[in-house]
């Protein structure tokens, strides 16, 4: 019997609920004719689940399911969209056999259909991952994981305008700081958490239409996570009970997982994105203390620095200087490995990557150095001495400016010469130098604090200075940098005098001879010392000519100095020697030997009140170069001399020689007052033996006399800092009695003071000046300024016309003459309104 019309909407009714039925269902099949009625893809689903989930997926089946959706690609959302559905219904009925079944055929498909509707499929993936990863079960986050890690290694084809990796992001990072109790699952899920993370980076970093992985957002969770698993896996190592378990577990290390993404992150970072990157490493290394340690941040930044582009190397080592100054008031420590890394991550460093603001860098180390100068005399970061200041310790802040002061000749070894020249001029304008306002701001620290400022920029130079080399000396070493680092050599702090002469040394140097001269001594035969000479060039005789007896006179003052010790007179001997290797040509042999004479005169004279020491020593001094300068000239005659005397010393004199001189215990005499006859070096001789030799006689037989100057007595004070008091007495010259003098003006710093203030302020309004007068005639109309040219006009012919009247002479009258004592005529002055002009004259 046929059914009525109105039974057929209830048919379609039945028929939608056995399709409902048979969707929920468990079991592989369902009996009867029902099951024709589900839709084919569903069909197929369910078919590669066997009815026991030990036994995995059906292969076959799922073989019929992978043809499927690549034979009908408008499917695949529907199949992506019922296999979540199950994943989740199976999940929550902690059925996770069936989960692994789907997501092991969900990967499968994945990784077989790239056609442009796989976008809306990768949503049901990833809405099921998400699902996973929701899970408090480590095994359903570890499988989440792996199949989000197979997924971002699939290059699409086709761009998502809408996909967010916000969660992931999220997710993987907090994997990535599990506290599970059981060390080996907690291990695992951190492992999984940084090959997350790497999913992320490696799908979203080369595709400009998904979320920018590198907005700090993002970077503030990734960055510090991966950071946490590095110092974490220090730790575990350190702990490491022995080397074969370690290497055992080596593979299951999330340290070296971590290292590698790490490091393939910065890789792929472009030129914006490194501040984005770095800041918060900055940042956990701030949070966490891990300055102070060095060793975990120089590792981190080593990482970077090898990782990042070498183009972009300058950018990160900024970064580092402004994280410094921005931490200027935190304790030394904290400076002192912020400093530390600076110093290898510039080691790193190519060759001019510190960037285009090459002064900028060495600016801001050198303001640390002096901040550290300040903070140590001060005892506070405030200057203050409060209750309740933070304490700062002096040991401290000196590791501190020694490791500033490595950096600096650490960048100073990556850039070239030309660049290192400008850097040793920069660091010289720092240094307050005698005689010349401070370059520094005042600090209030006073005298001490200018000293040691003087010597810790001292010593940064010693540091720019090492292994510089140049061919060109007067291009590398001009007057405004040579002048003022002479002056430091007259200074009474024997300290600041030995540092200079290191600098020198250093500029001088050119072929290694410098280690060969690091002791004095009489050595016979130079030939072992294997010296590198060259011959003198062009430009270095120029250098000479220009800069010799400013040299020759600083060596000779430095001798005179009653607080030079064995290493001065041992570098003076240095600075002999290499003057004589390196840049001398005849008339340089020929002023350094009447130096060394002159330097002996030096000793024998008892006006300068040096001690014994100190007269020795010249005397040694003397001997040693002349032995050294008469082998290098290789005149016969003149070694003959050299030798004999040096003979006689040593059988009579042996104190006056570098051997018995320059040793911890020298036995010397009470006094020198008997110093003659064949113990000396005669100035008469040696210039009958080299004049032989065609050397300039003349010259030789003129005693050396150095010349002072002005800047010799502004230099003769300990620090620049002090208060002088220098008694000037001028002589009346109008008075024909010499003995009667005018009293004496007492010049004090503050006179000096307000000299300078004065004239900088003339300066400044001079300048301000200057400037109005420019910018009147910028801007002014046309009628203001002729009018005012034509002012100016006027102003000079009214000037004129005063001189003209002054200098004409007035007509002679017999009223304006007189006669004066000596029987000579002169003129009397006339006042002009009674002068007498000629018609012509008026006008």
């Amino acid at each position: 019997m046929p059914l009525p019309a109105p039974d057929v909407p209830a048919s379609q009714r039945l028929a939608l609920d056995c399709r409902t039925l048979l969707d929920h269902r468990i079991g592989k099949g369902v009996c009867g004719c029902c099951g024709a009625l589900r839709p084919r893809y569903k069909r197929l689903v369910d078919n590669i689940f066997p009815e026991d989930p030990e036994d995995g997926l059906v292969k076959a089946n799922m073989e019929k399911l992978t043809f499927y959706a690549l034979s009908a690609p408008e499917k695949l959302d529907r199949i992506g969209a019922y296999l979540s559905e199950r994943l989740s219904r199976d999940v929550a009925r902690h059925r996770y056999g069936y989960v692994c079944i789907a997501m092991e055929a969900l990967d499968q498909l994945l990784m077989a259909c790239h056609c442009q509707s796989i976008n809306l499929f990768v949503e049901s993936f990833l809405k099921m991952v998400r699902k996973l990863l929701e899970s408090d079960k480590p095994s359903l986050q570890i499988l989440g994981t792996n199949s989000f890690v197979k997924f971002a290694n699939i290059e699409e084809d086709t761009p998502s305008y809408h996909r967010s990796y916000d969660f992931f992001v999220s997710r993987f990072s907090e994997m990535c700081h599990s506290s599970y109790e059981d060390p080996d699952i907690r291990t695992k899920i951190r492992m999984a958490g940084i090959k997350g993370l790497q999913g992320v980076v490696r799908k979203t970093v080369n595709d400009e239409l998904q979320a920018n992985i590198w907005d700090p957002q993002h970077m503030d969770k990734i960055v510090p996570s991966l950071l946490f698993n590095l110092q974490s896996g220090e730790r575990t190592e350190s702990r490491s009970p022995s080397p074969l378990q370690a290497s055992e577990k080596e593979k299951e290390s999330p340290v070296e997982l971590t290292e590698r993404c790490f490091r393939e992150l910065l890789g792929r970072a472009a030129y914006g994105n490194i501040k984005n990157a770095v800041t918060p490493v900055l940042m956990h290394l701030d949070n966490h203390s891990l300055w102070e340690g060095k060793t975990f941040a120089v590792r981190c930044f080593k990482i970077i620095m090898y990782s990042i582009q070498s183009q972009h190397s300058h950018l990160v080592i900024q970064q580092l200087l402004g994280h410094l100054d921005a931490n200027s008031k935190n304790s030394a420590t904290v400076r002192a490995g912020i400093v530390e890394v600076l110093l290898e991550a510039a080691a790193i460093a190519a060759s001019g990557s510190v960037g285009p603001t090459v002064l900028e860098v060495f600016n801001t180390l050198l303001r640390q150095l002096r901040l550290s100068v300040d903070y140590e005399l001060t005892g506070s970061y405030d200057g203050s001495t409060n209750i309740g200041t933070k304490i700062i310790k002096a040991h401290e802040e000196r590791q501190l400016q020694e490791a500033v002061i490595r950096t600096i000749g650490s960048f100073a070894n990556t850039l070239p010469t030309y660049q290192r020249s400008e850097v040793m001029l920069f660091i010289m304008g720092k240094i307050p130098v005698p005689g010349m306002h401070l370059a520094l701001p005042s600090t209030g620290s006073g005298p001490e604090g200018t000293r040691m400022i003087q010597v810790m920029l001292l010593k940064s130079l010693v540091q720019v200075t090492a292994g510089f080399q140049t061919t060109n000396m007067l291009t590398a070493l001009p007057s405004s940098f040579l002048e003022p680092l002479l002056s430091f050599s007259l200074t009474e702090d024997p300290e600041v005098r030995l540092l200079v002469l290191q600098i020198l040394l250093s500029l001088i140097d050119r072929h290694d001879n410098r280690p060969k001269f690091s002791s004095i001594s009489i050595i016979s035969d130079i030939s072992v010392l294997k010296l590198k000479v060259d011959k003198c060039s062009r430009q270095d005789n120029l250098f000479m000519k220009k800069h010799g007896q400013q040299l020759y006179r600083h060596i000779y003052l430095g001798c005179k100095e009653q607080s030079s010790g064995r290493q001065h007179y041992e570098t003076l001997f240095a600075l002999l020697g290499l003057l004589s290797v390196e840049l001398a040509n005849e008339e340089v042999v020929v002023d350094l030997i009447r130096l060394a004479l002159a330097l002996q005169d030096l000793a024998l004279s008892t006006d300068e009140a040096l001690p014994v020491y100190n007269r020795c020593a010249v005397h040694a001094l003397a001997a040693a170069y002349l032995n050294l300068i008469c082998q290098l000239t290789t005149v016969p005659a003149f070694c003959q001399h050299i030798h004999e005397v040096i003979e006689v010393r040593q059988k009579e004199s042996p104190y006056l020689l570098p051997e018995d001189v320059f040793i911890e215990n020298p036995k010397l005499p009470s006094s020198l007052e008997k110093v003659e006859g064949d113990v000396l070096f005669l100035q008469s001789k040696i210039t009958e033996v080299l004049g032989g030799s065609g050397y300039n006689t003349e010259r030789l037989a003129t005693p050396y006399v150095p010349q002072f100057t002005d800047e010799d007595r502004l230099s003769k004070r300990k620090s620049i800092g002090e208060t002088i008091s220098l008694q000037v007495e001028v002589e009346s010259r109008n008075s024909p009695e010499k003995e009667e003098r005018t009293p004496a003006e007492e010049i004090t710093f503050e006179t000096l003071k307000n000299a300078i203030v004065d004239s900088v302020g003339m300066e400044e309004q001079e300048r301000e000046r200057r400037r109005q007068v420019v910018e009147k005639f910028q801007k002014a109309p046309f009628e203001e300024i002729a009018a005012h040219c034509g002012a100016r006009a006027t102003l000079l012919q009214s000037k004129l016309n005063q001189i003209f009247e002054i200098t004409i002479r007035p007509p002679p009258s017999p009223s304006g003459t007189i006669s004066s004592g000596y029987g000579q005529n002169q003129s009397r002055s006339v006042p002009i309104y009674e002068m007498k002009f000629p018609d012509l004259c008026v006008y």
